[in-house]
């Protein structure tokens, strides 16, 4: 038996581990032997974790469990001392053919910690306890260690100049550097090495992205059509739109809070840069935070309509959203 408790803002990382602890389950009974639980109440987590393996062997639940921390929609499920006390009881006698792993995935760049002081963390951290914070863009061989890792898992070679262009170009997204990593894995076959030109034509920049964003603000309708199509040929739509939320994530939060925090502070709130954060003040100074804001909604409820099957076209339904 085991239990986890996974826990941070590096999404992409929190994924990796669940789906090695997957990887060992027979692929004949994946359906059978893998189930997720999104925020389940009490009744059905309790059932959750007493759920006892059939025939096909060990079994692997996800309790996803971000709402038990915090408010979502003004609601937040609470346990009280009886819940918590049976739920610890529940663990310490789980199958030992099942694997259970809660999951409380923190929105990325908002600075949310998990309360260390509640009886439930309490409680789960006893066990495999693994909190995934982001790679901060400042730790430059940390998150170098990382590409190479992944360079290597997918039996690819880069060189010093392709490393650092990796970095340079995406920063410190993991989902994102990984997606690039397949993309060159493609493009470059069948050679296997990466250096910075590969990069260069291949993958999207963040100064891509800055310049896209910046017309944006300005209105120039003509460069934002032209600079959006030139976009999708390197990336998918919603690819994209990741990117930009990111970004006006990290735009709103520099130009509402300028004057009141240093660079420093800044980079450590958004995951940039410091130097990084310097040059965005100087590009923002003319920008609206209205407008920021805007545009961030605009590509949200866009975003939304996409994923819930109601545009027929999505990609003119995110340049539509660049002009509301």
């Amino acid at each position: 038996m085991a239990v986890y408790f996974f826990y941070g803002e590096e999404d992409y990382n929190i994924e990796a581990e669940i789906h090695k602890l997957k990887s060992s389950l027979d692929k004949n009974y994946i359906d059978m032997s893998y189930r997720v639980y999104d925020n389940p109440s009490f009744p059905d987590l309790i059932s959750a974790i007493r759920t006892q393996p059939m025939m096909f062997g060990k079994m692997l639940i996800v309790i996803k469990c971000y709402n038990y921390f915090f408010k979502v929609d003004n609601k937040e499920i609470k346990f009280d001392d009886r819940e918590l006390d049976e739920i610890s009881l529940a663990l310490d006698n789980n199958n030992n053919n099942v694997d259970i792993v809660f999951v409380a995935e923190l929105p990325r760049d908002e600075g949310k910690k998990l309360d260390s002081r509640r009886k439930l963390f309490k409680i789960l951290s006893k066990y495999n306890a693994k909190e995934f914070n982001v790679i901060p863009t400042y730790k430059t061989a940390e998150l170098e260690a990382w590409v190479k890792k992944q360079v290597q898992a997918k039996k690819l070679k880069i060189t010093q100049d392709g490393l650092t262009a990796i970095i340079s170009q995406i920063g410190n997204n993991l989902r994102q550097i990984d997606k690039e990593l397949d993309k060159l894995q493609v493009a470059l076959y069948p050679d296997n090495l990466i250096n910075a030109q590969a990069v260069k034509e291949n993958c999207i920049s963040n100064e891509d992205m800055f310049a896209f964003a910046e017309y944006l603000m300005t209105g120039q309708k003509n460069k934002i059509h032209l600079e959006y199509r030139r976009l999708l040929d390197k990336k998918h739509y919603l690819e994209i739109v990741s990117a930009l939320q990111t970004m006006l994530r990290q735009w709103i939060t520099i130009k509402a809070r300028t004057t009141s925090h240093s660079p420093e502070e800044l980079a450590k709130m958004t995951g940039m840069h410091e130097y990084r954060v310097k040059l965005t003040i100087q590009k923002l100074k003319k920008a609206d935070l209205k407008e920021l804001v805007r545009l961030k909604e605009n590509i949200t409820e866009a975003e939304y309509r996409i994923k819930a099957g109601l545009v027929p076209e999505p990609e003119s339904e995110i340049e539509n959203a660049f002009f509301r």
